[in-house]
């Protein structure tokens, strides 16, 4: 195999791993060394010069002449004889310089060395991979989609790197096809089998959190600090933020004019729901501000327990609760208290409370009117049937029943 043929598959090997010059040229020399040492015992009298990038290859072995007969090691000693052969000008004690061809380690040995050469390359390319994306988890990254399959995406990178966003850490609504530009967040990177897997999310709340930082200044700049995230993935967020300095309005430059920097997070996030609010480390006012857009007429805090009564008029609770009762979710969650929200009636208006209409009205039909905020039967009443339809799951005609059970009841 000559000095041509091996280093032209080197350098495609080399292309293809991207690995630059200088670690080539430090793997090849060790590789070198390695088969010196095995063919020869110890490789300090060789000198190695490579370049890759010409494809050239050298190895000069530097032997001490001594006389004819008097030779003890071949590897560091050359008769006279033998090294006039290659300088006629050499005398006893001086060091004979002679050219290494690769012939010279034999065709086993050479396809040996490649192996080596090529074990190595791939191990540094993972050490490498998992080194970059271990400093940039945390970071949004936009990746190719190559392969879709049932549980997770395969993506790659600018580099051909290998990418995962497993079915979990998408979100709900996203639709991916072969060749669409996909922005996530690096969320971790693990070791399989020895290869590093680098996983992504859209789910994260970093991942929205780089999102502010990418689509508002004041955010990136560190003038507007994110103090808290809570989402629930495709449906709706809440992002309570602060500014230190007073001559900036921290929701407002959130939002953007006419709702143009939230906007841009929206689409991405597939349409989801974006509250921010002003973060406050007064706890009453946090949460009035958490349950936006639900108005609070009075609050009960339990600090020992972790606990809030939340008190509303009855058009307020529904907003409070949200849709699937998402918004009192993370409003707890934002809040760090346990969210319990009660509906406030006029003293002289008379009430009853739907647990008492159970022989009446099936009992899921009432978990499932008390799961939209509605617990009593004027509650109910006070919505009209189109309302009660789009609110919950039930039926036209059930919903029209239950308004005749509990009007003959009130009146």
């Amino acid at each position: 195999m000559s000095n041509t043929n091996l280093f032209e598959s080197f350098a495609e090997f080399k292309e293809f791993k991207s690995i630059d010059r200088e670690t080539m040229m430090r793997i090849l020399e060790d590789v070198f060394r390695n088969m010196l040492i095995k063919k020869h015992g110890t490789d300090e009298n060789f000198d190695i010069i490579i370049n890759p990038d010409e494809g050239d290859l050298e190895i000069w072995r530097n032997r001490e002449i001594v006389p004819d007969g008097e030779v003890e090691d071949d590897n560091s000693q050359i008769a006279l004889s033998e090294a006039i052969k290659i300088e006629p000008d050499f005398e006893i004690g001086e060091e004979a310089t002679e050219a290494i061809k690769l012939e010279h380690f034999g065709r086993r040995s050479i396809l040996s060395m490649r192996q080596n050469l090529v074990s190595k390359v791939i191990e540094l390319e993972k050490d490498s991979l998992y080194k970059k994306y271990s400093e940039r988890v945390g970071e949004i990254i936009t990746g190719e989609v190559y392969q879709v399959w049932k549980r997770e995406i395969l993506l790659l990178d600018d580099e051909g790197n290998e990418l995962i966003l497993p079915k979990s850490e998408q979100i709900p609504s996203d639709y991916f096809k072969k060749g669409d530009a996909v922005r996530a967040v690096v969320s971790k990177v693990e070791m399989r089998n020895n290869n590093p897997i680098v996983i992504l999310s859209r789910t994260a709340t970093e991942f929205l959190e780089r999102m502010f930082e990418m689509e508002v200044p004041e955010v990136f700049d560190g003038l507007i600090t994110i103090k808290k995230i809570v989402r629930v993935p495709g449906e709706r967020a809440k992002v309570a933020v602060e500014s230190y300095d007073d001559r900036i309005d921290p929701v407002g430059a959130c939002v953007g004019m006419k709702g143009s920097r939230i906007h841009s997070i929206v689409r991405e996030l597939k349409n989801e729901n974006i509250d921010v609010i002003n973060y406050t480390s007064n706890i009453q006012l946090l949460i009035q501000r958490a349950l936006s857009p639900a108005k609070i007429t009075n609050i009960k805090i339990n600090e020992e327990e972790m606990k809030a009564e939340v008190f509303l008029k009855p058009d307020q609770v529904s907003l409070a609760i949200g849709k699937g009762g998402f918004n009192i979710k993370l409003a707890s969650k934002l809040t760090g208290y346990d969210l319990d929200v009660y509906r406030e009636t006029e003293e002289d208006d008379e009430d009853v409370d739907l647990d008492e209409f159970a022989d009446e009205i099936d009992g899921w039909i009432i978990d499932e009117l008390k799961a939209v905020g509605l617990d009593s039967a004027r509650s109910v009443l006070e919505l009209t049937k189109e309302d009660l339809v789009s609110r919950t799951d039930l039926e036209e005609e059930t919903i029209a029943e239950i308004i005749k059970i509990l009007r003959e009841e009130l009146d």
